[in-house]
């Protein structure tokens, strides 16, 4: 019999099995798209359930200023970061209750409608004439970089503070180019032909309240075939509307800094 071992997510197996799960591969795992959850790549702040203990959400080992996933609980240290693709990125705008009013996601705001022109800012929020809460989030549709290799899609959503963020992002993403060896021509490239590396600093406020926030740096191109057809089609799917984001849970990854102008956005704060 075959003894060897092989090691996948810290558990060692032997090959045997191995070949027998590859076998079956896919065997009752496949679902329609309406039944599954797209996970969210979030910051864990230190006010985060993930860091406290007594908490349902508590990932063992996590610290503040690490990248989790809010599905499967893998997580990333802040310092040293992950690796995604960017493959989309649709800009959402949702209404909140205030917390001083009990607080509570309220739903989607439409982005033609006339009532985000009407938002006023107070600090960084943006208050809408009912007197609810404006956050405006870029959804970044991303393949990351799993412990094992593989390329599994989620969604990372900047807002707040990360605005500023992502919009150095996006405008690193605007400026990729790339030359045809045989031709010459010299085009912009997708939003899904680059990996990046996410990682995540820490800022301070006005208030001297401390808080993780991103910071994003290219990697280079992708270089397999199979991966980028694989960034390629999440790019198609939420371009037909197939992919959509699932309404979010949490208004914030960062502390509140009402009154704080120091979050309204200075790029060249940003660590890039």
């Amino acid at each position: 019999m075959n003894t060897a071992v092989a090691k996948t997510k810290g558990v060692e197996v032997s090959t045997e099995l191995m070949d027998d799960i590859f076998a079956d591969a896919g065997a009752g795992s496949s679902f329609a798209a309406e039944e599954m959850t797209m996970p969210f790549i979030r910051l864990a702040q230190q006010m985060s359930p993930q860091v406290n203990k007594n908490k349902p959400e508590y990932i063992k080992g996590i610290g503040a200023g690490d990248i989790f996933n809010n599905l499967t609980g893998e997580y990333w240290d802040g310092a040293e970061g992950m690796r995604v693709i960017a493959c989309a990125s649709v800009t959402k705008y949702t209404e909140w209750v205030p917390m001083g009013d009990g607080g509570g996601f309220v739903g989607e705001v439409a982005p033609d409608d006339p009532v985000i022109k009407q938002a006023v800012r107070e600090g960084n929020k943006e208050l809408l004439p009912n007197g609810n809460e404006m956050v405006k989030a870029d959804n970044y549709y991303v393949l990351y970089e799993t412990s094992d290799g593989a390329w599994n899609p989620a969604v990372l959503d900047m807002k707040i503070t990360a605005l500023k963020v992502s919009r150095r992002w996006k405008s690193q993403i605007n400026l990729q180019t790339a030359k045809h060896p045989k031709t010459g021509q010299v085009v912009k490239l997708p939003i899904f032909a680059n990996i990046w590396r996410v990682s995540s600093v820490e800022e301070t406020n006005k208030n001297d309240q401390s808080y993780a926030n991103y910071s994003v740096q290219l990697e280079g191109r992708i270089k397999e075939t199979d991966l980028y057809q694989q960034a390629k089609a999440l790019f198609v799917s939420v371009q037909d509307g197939e992919v959509k984001a699932a309404a979010p849970e949490e208004k914030a990854s960062t502390p509140d800094t009402s009154g704080d102008k120091s979050a309204e956005v200075k790029d060249d704060e940003i660590p890039f």
